[in-house]
Formats: C-alpha cells, structure tokens, sequence
C-alpha cells in the first residue's frame, strides 16, 4: 500500500466515514489532479456511488465554482474538494451544507502535506479544537499579543467559535483536511490595533520578513513592511475596502502540522495563531467577497476575556 492510498483511506473511511449506501462527489482541478483521484478511487470502494468532476482553477482563494457545480454539490451525501485555490469560504460550499451534504476542502495540498498530517492523532486534535471553540465561543473580546509586535484586541459578542475537528461523520458537518484549528469571525468594525504577521500569509508563503496590518474599526488601513507588504497590498486592493475586514481569528491544534508556506497546514500549527481578511460570510460573519487570505502568527499570547489561552505559543489550557 502506498502512502497516498493510505491517506486517501483515512479521509473517506476514518474523517468522512463513508458508508455504503451514500454517495460521494470529488471535486479537483487540474493541479490536484492526482491527488483527486486517489480519493475518488477510495472513494469508489466505499461509497455506493461515487463522481469525481474536474472544474477549472479558481482565480483565487474563495471564487465561487461553475453554477452547474455548485448545484450538483447538494445532491450528494459527502463532497470532498482537494483543489488549487479554497473552496471553503464560498456559497456553494456553505449551500451544500445546509443541504444536508458534509464536506472537507484540501486547497492547494500536496502529497507531502497529506501524507505527514493526515497519520495525525484526530480524537486528540477533536478534543483540542472543540475546547479552544467552546472558549471563543463563550468569549466576549480577544486580546491577541506577540514579541514581535502584534497588539491586537477585537470583540467576540454574539460570534460562534467553530472546531475544525477532521471528524466530518455527521450532516452538515464542514471542515479542512487536514484539520487542526478553532476559529471565529470577530464582529465587524471592532478590531483594533496591529497585527505582525511573521510566519506565513496566503498567496505569498513563507514570509522573508514581516508583514504588519495597521488595524482601525474592523480594517486593516495600511499594510506596512518590504516587498511582500507590497505583494499582499495588490493582492487585496483588487477587492476593494471589504477585502480588509478583520475576518477570523484562528488557534492551530495540530501537533503534526509545520510550518511550509502552504496555508492548508500553515494555520493548523499548534503554536500559531492566524489572522484572516477578507471575507467571513461562511463562519458567521456579514462580509461576503471573493478574497479570504490568512496570515500566520508566530508565538502568540492570546487572552480570551481574562483568560490566557495560549502564552508564547504555548497552549495555557489543555
């Protein structure tokens, strides 16, 4: 057996828990083409039925499918879609979950990726997720902190804090594989103060140097560093004021995960914490765009209410 069967085994039986008589969509493009397959060929052994469809890749993190796709997302019981560019924060992914369909998103993973963190410990991680949620979503602001300069606080009132288990066996149930985070959409226009990304930000990597968001009512209003500021500046700027908002606040919880560059497993590092503009329509939130981009925080302290829940990036409550 090789590794990628392997791994594509443990997402359809162990993280989808596909059964016999349900059937299973893959969705892929052509840079995930055989990753796709592998899943699709898992897939075949487990579901009653199982479609795998290739879709063109998306300009960015969080276009929209075809229309035609997005229809045929809710007509199946499972859909699994390891694509170049984020399907996750879309209506198509949402509208397929309110549908009844559960769904895992693998944007832009490698075979590497998948083979390194999907042999994680999931009960471990579930549990993990499920109590940093729980605490956000009890929260009523964050107060997220760092050496490097970070100095941030937002309020969490009438949010919902999400785990993001890799447990996915129930209807409607939605998350990355691999998974390992707890995330909320902080209320708009209530985020204060600055963020210093200095791991890694969605659509550039690893950073060479830090990036820092200059952060006024709920938007980031200048984006200060060197060229990769200047990268990420004209990333968002295509998008306009909403691409901006202040979306998510993310706490990874999966030991297995590093630090590579790829955003997938970039935010599921468990001694990070990422920061998200851009849209938060799919988690709760009332900006709805096109642009979801992260960026990942090295050796945060973040306090939940007077709650330290990680210091220096070292978990402070498990």
């Amino acid at each position: 057996m090789n590794n990628l069967k392997e791994a594509a085994e443990i997402i359809i039986n162990d993280c989808m828990s596909v059964k016999d008589d349900e059937t299973t969509l893959v969705i892929v493009d052509k840079p995930l083409r055989k990753i796709g397959q592998a899943i699709f060929a898992a897939a075949k052994e487990a579901a009653n039925e199982a479609v795998l469809t290739e879709i063109a890749p998306r300009a960015n993190h969080g276009a929209e499918p075809p229309a035609s796709i997005a229809n045929l997302m809710q007509e199946f019981d499972v859909v699994i879609m390891p694509t170049s560019k984020s399907l996750s924060h879309t209506k198509a992914r949402k509208a397929a979950n309110d549908a009844g369909a559960r769904a895992a998103t693998l944007p832009d993973i490698t075979e590497e990726i998948m083979i390194r963190t999907l042999t994680a410990d999931y009960e471990a991680i579930k549990e993990r997720s499920e109590k940093v949620a729980e605490i956000l979503d009890e929260g009523k602001k964050a107060h997220l902190i760092t050496e490097a300069g970070t100095d941030l606080k937002m309020s969490l009132v009438e949010r919902s804090g999400h785990p993001d288990t890799g447990i996915y066996h129930q209807a409607g149930n939605f998350g990355n594989l691999p998974a390992g985070e707890a995330y909320i959409a902080p209320l708009e226009e209530t985020a204060e103060g600055k963020v210093v990304i200095d791991g890694a930000m969605s659509g550039l990597g690893v950073l060479e140097e830090p990036v820092t968001l200059i952060v006024e009512d709920g938007y980031v209003v200048d984006i200060q560093g060197g060229k990769e500021a200047a990268e990420l500046t004209e990333l968002v700027d295509q998008y306009g004021k909403e691409a901006r908002n202040i979306a998510e606040l993310g706490i990874g919880t999966n030991d297995q995960a590093i630090l590579t560059g790829n955003v997938l497993e970039d935010e599921k590092v468990m001694s990070t914490v990422h920061v998200a503009i851009g849209d938060n329509s799919a988690f709760g939130g009332k900006i709805e765009i096109e642009s979801h981009l992260d960026g990942i925080i090295n050796q945060p302290t973040l306090k939940v209410d007077d709650r330290v829940i990680m210091k220096e990036g070292e978990f402070k409550i498990l």
